[in-house]
């Protein structure tokens, strides 16, 4: 285990300040996340240097059209995710303590290795929630720009101001998941809450990381063209029109078994609004 980077104590045991849900956490026990635990009155992330998912995917997975399009990234996830979100497509991985799935052990020193040795110009942290494995991401991502390594975030954005502030300078790309419109959705769907994300979007492009936008369009949740609408033109009005900005199409997964995957057309009308308000790089996903 690693001592956790953003915490301090409480009367009821240990308060986490990585994320906005800055979990109060009695000693032996975890944080929303899964990963990070009050042993002996000090916050510890179980998960540093155990990576559960190890890969190597092409850049346009992540997904990145724009930046470096054609290479390889080596991907990594540990355990953990700060949602709980209904539709998760990695709830095996994402919603697992750490003692649930196999992991290996990998350095940073071993990942920037293994990412040379593969001939991969970038390292991306995906997958899961990578910002709950923030100790390892930052010692890596720091090592990885040492050796002349890109390093790519693949994020729902959940993360309090300090921390991402602390981390932006040593990205190069991300991609974050914008998953509703709608903080009352935020909440029922994935136990959070929109502002958060939408500072992220704004620390990370003021940082200049190149940053890429997803919108998982889930039929009865997120698919209002009203809610799709008002969500382009906030990132118009904000200098987000040049971010490519991904429309990807729901399949029944986890806790959303019963409802269909979303229509073609969807996919269809959310990108001719999008134009509409301005948007000027628009894909569509899982078509």
């Amino acid at each position: 285990m690693t001592e956790a980077k953003y915490w301090h104590n409480t009367p009821k045991g240990v308060q986490c300040d990585l994320c906005p849900h800055e979990c109060n956490i009695a000693e032996g026990h975890r944080g929303i996340c899964r990963s990070r635990i009050n042993e002996g009155g000090r916050l510890y992330s179980e998960v540093y240097g155990k990576p559960c998912a190890v890969a190597i995917d092409p850049v346009e997975k992540k997904p990145l059209m724009r930046f470096h399009p054609g290479t390889k990234c080596f991907s990594i996830a540990c355990t953990g995710c700060n949602f709980h979100c209904l539709n998760c497509q990695n709830h095996e991985i994402s919603q697992a303590l750490p003692s649930d799935a196999d992991s290996i052990a990998l350095s940073p020193e071993e990942v920037v290795e293994t990412c040379k040795n593969a001939r991969c110009p970038s390292i991306a942290y995906t997958y899961t929630e990578p910002l709950t494995y923030f100790e390892y991401i930052c010692d890596t991502a720091e090592l990885a720009r040492k050796n002349g390594l890109w390093n790519i975030l693949v994020s729902a954005g959940y993360i309090n101001r300090q921390p991402l502030e602390n981390l932006a300078p040593l990205l190069d790309a991300a991609n974050i998941d914008l998953k509703f419109f709608s903080d009352e959705t935020y909440r029922r769907i994935s136990g959070g809450t929109l502002q958060p994300v939408l500072d992220t979007l704004a620390i990370l492009k003021q940082a200049g990381v190149h940053l890429e936008i997803t919108n998982l369009i889930i039929p009865t949740v997120n698919d209002n063209p009203g809610m799709i609408r008002d969500m382009c033109r906030w990132l118009a009005g904000n200098g987000f029109e040049d971010c490519p900005l991904h429309f990807t199409r729901f399949f029944p997964r986890y806790k959303m078994p019963d409802i269909r995957q979303t229509p073609a057309k969807t996919i269809e009308k959310a990108i001719e609004i999008a134009r509409e308000e301005g948007i000027r790089f628009i894909y569509s996903g899982n078509l």
